[in-house]
This record gives structure tokens, C-alpha cells and sequence, in this order.
């Protein structure tokens, strides 16, 4: 279950889309980012012979596909302890070093915030 206490209705919806995503698709992360205009973008993890990308490094290039020009938050579901280096230079390339990044558990529950500087 996602944890309310920490987070606000628009943070909680990122974590709920990004942890669907992961369960839907049966991937080992679920993504979710929200750009400038509320616009949200979801993805899991991509993993082709030629392509690898982290859920959030794909959700992060959808919102750069779809003319976002900036990021308000991102969150990433996945059992890792905490957002890569990687995903928070993706996070950071589009929103900036400010830009809140949200990992939360497979269950929903919040378990790191940090920026993305």
C-alpha cells in the first residue's frame, strides 16, 4: 500500500502508476514521471537484446518524446534500495537538480526521497 503520510494526492498517483505499470507488465520496475503541465508518462523497464533502459530512463525519454520541457516529479517502483545514478541524471537532464525522486517498494510504500542533483 502506498504510504499517505508522506506523500501528497499528485506524488501518490506517480507512485500508483508506476507500481501498475511494473505489475502489469511483469517487469522488475515501474516508472512514472509528472512534467510541467501535470501531463503524467508511465513505463517499465525495457529489456531488448539491443535496448536497456531503466523504467525511469524510459519514462523520462517518453515526456522528452511528447514535447515535455521540464519535470515537476519523478517515481520509480522497484525492490532496489535506492533511484541509480543513472535515473536521477535522466531525472535531473529534464527537470533539473531540484526535481524530487520518488522509489518507492513493490508494495507502494515510500521508501527513499530524494533529489535529483
Amino acid at each position: 500500500m502506498t504510504d499517505t503520510i508522506d506523500l501528497d494526492a499528485e506524488d501518490r498517483k506517480i507512485v500508483t502508476l508506476a507500481r501498475s505499470a511494473r505489475a502489469r507488465n511483469g517487469v522488475p520496475e515501474g516508472a512514472a514521471v509528472r512534467d510541467e503541465t501535470g501531463r503524467t508518462y508511465v513505463a517499465g523497464t525495457v529489456a531488448l537484446e539491443s535496448l536497456k533502459l531503466s523504467a525511469l530512463q524510459t519514462a523520462v525519454a517518453m515526456a522528452v518524446a511528447s514535447g515535455a520541457t521540464s519535470l515537476e516529479a519523478a517515481a520509480v517502483v522497484s525492490a532496489a534500495g535506492t533511484p541509480s545514478d543513472d535515473d536521477r541524471a535522466a531525472v535531473r537532464d529534464l527537470g533539473g537538480p531540484d526535481t524530487p525522486v520518488l522509489l518507492a517498494g513493490p508494495d507502494g510504500t515510500l521508501r527513499v526521497r530524494v533529489t535529483a542533483g
